[in-house]
């Protein structure tokens, strides 16, 4: 097998090397990554924060509030104390399955110690806000019905043998990035180990009470689209960001993310209307949601009208598995969590292969044995993926429900997990 034609600039991870010489910091590439991660964190809290709360009943909504403000603080001690070493370091011996002890509680850390042309902590803080948001997105698909504390020991579980892992293996130079996998900003990283995750929540804790007999709407859509408007603008860090450099592959990546989220939203819009007679914005910014989750493996690989064909596709792909899981396979994910941000993350990580090459207007950047070629690899990375989450993600799920117990009582469901676990209201009314 002939070598995979190394992806340069335009890895999320390049190949930089760790140095004290401040006469290579670059400040226009450490003012972009700070507001990159500015943006990222702004995803979660307040925007996933916004668009999972309006999506539930009013007397729940507190319980998201919680658990994203927790979860963020959580994961972020696991970072800092281990995580960033673990799966941003170099292993040494195991250097292709996760990274070593180097940074452990960041005591090496200085001012000076730069990561290409950023100082280091920049770099850390960056990837911070990507390892808070991936398993926040899981706990959209398990909302209404969970406990507090065991979804936290989940989330911080999950974090250490799941996305720590699956983080190195494909951008801190693992064994995965060394076939020559291609995920610019998470399509298999984030999105598509997120998503199966919270399937096999789903099905493991099982329906709402009431699902999928009673009708179970968001109680609140101006949340909702108030919060899916921060996402759609933090994504741009998420993607833009990943190029870390303030330069034209920073643009081309926004202006990718953003031409992909577009043709998604206008797609289910259509899909909508066909199939039900009127639009809803509720599927206006679910689209939305699916061309930038689907884009987001690709888009610092692929042309501005490659990314006009990868939203009408995560349009398409999305509106008909939300469908088919919720009133086919009768599987209560709240937020449709994995029929669209595992979906289009796994797809979007297969079209990269596709829409990545010269021939469609991409960088080129793939195998040197082609389209075919790098669609395996690709297939072969999603496949890992999907099923080491799944996997670990049960084990979890069924060790926390046989010892601690993570479903409420059928009275707390009913009342409300806002009363019965925080004792408070989101709406004194």
């Amino acid at each position: 097998m002939k070598r995979i034609i190394p992806l340069l600039c335009l890895l999320i991870i390049p190949t930089f090397a760790y140095a004290d010489n401040l006469e290579n910091l670059n400040r226009a590439d450490t003012a972009w990554i700070l507001t990159s991660a500015g943006l990222v964190l702004f995803m979660t809290l307040p925007g996933l924060t916004l668009f999972y709360g309006g999506m539930v009943h009013r007397k729940n909504v507190l319980t998201i509030v919680s658990a994203c403000f927790a979860m963020t603080a959580l994961i972020s001690i696991i970072w800092a104390a281990f995580g960033y070493s673990l799966a941003l370091t170099d292993g040494g011996a195991l250097q292709p399955f996760i990274g070593g002890f180097s940074q452990v509680l960041l005591l090496s850390m200085t001012e000076s110690r730069l990561y290409g042309s950023i100082p280091e902590s920049v770099f850390i803080m960056y990837h911070l806000t990507f390892a808070i948001f991936t398993p926040a997105l899981i706990v959209g698909s398990l909302v209404e019905r969970v406990k507090f504390f065991p979804l936290l020991a989940f989330a911080a579980l999950w974090e250490i043998l799941v996305y720590i892992p699956v983080c190195h293996w494909i951008w801190g130079n693992g064994w995965l990035a060394e076939l020559g996998v291609m995920d610019f900003a998470g399509g298999m990283v984030v999105h598509g180990s997120a998503g199966i995750a919270a399937l096999v929540g789903a099905i493991v804790i099982g329906p709402r009470r009431g699902f999928p007999n009673r009708l179970l709407i968001p109680h609140n859509l101006a949340m909702t689209t108030f919060g899916a408007g921060i996402l759609w603008v933090g994504w741009h860090g998420f993607s833009a960001g990943s190029a870390l450099m303030a330069t034209g592959a920073a643009g081309m990546a926004m202006l990718s993310t953003h031409v992909c989220a577009s043709a998604s939203t206008v797609t289910w819009i259509i899909l909508d209307w066909m199939r039900f007679g009127k639009p809803t914005v509720l599927g206006a910014v679910t689209g939305m949601i699916a061309g930038l989750s689907m884009i987001s493996s690709g888009a610092g690989y692929v042309s501005p009208l490659s990314a006009l064909f990868i939203g009408i596709i995560a349009g398409i792909c999305c509106f008909y598995s939300v469908y088919y899981l919720k009133n086919r396979f009768k599987i209560d994910d709240v937020c449709d969590v994995f029929p669209v941000h595992g979906t289009s993350g796994l797809i979007g990580s297969m079209l990269t292969a596709i829409f990545a090459d010269e021939f469609f207007g991409g960088y080129g950047i793939v195998s040197e044995n082609g389209i075919m070629h790098q669609f395996f690899i690709q297939a072969l990375g999603v496949t890992i993926v999907l099923v080491w989450s799944a996997t670990i993600s049960y084990l979890l799920f069924k060790f926390l429900d046989s010892t601690v117990g993570i479903r409420v009582s059928e009275e707390n469901e009913i009342s409300g997990l806002d009363i019965a676990l925080h004792d408070q209201q989101g709406y004194d009314l």
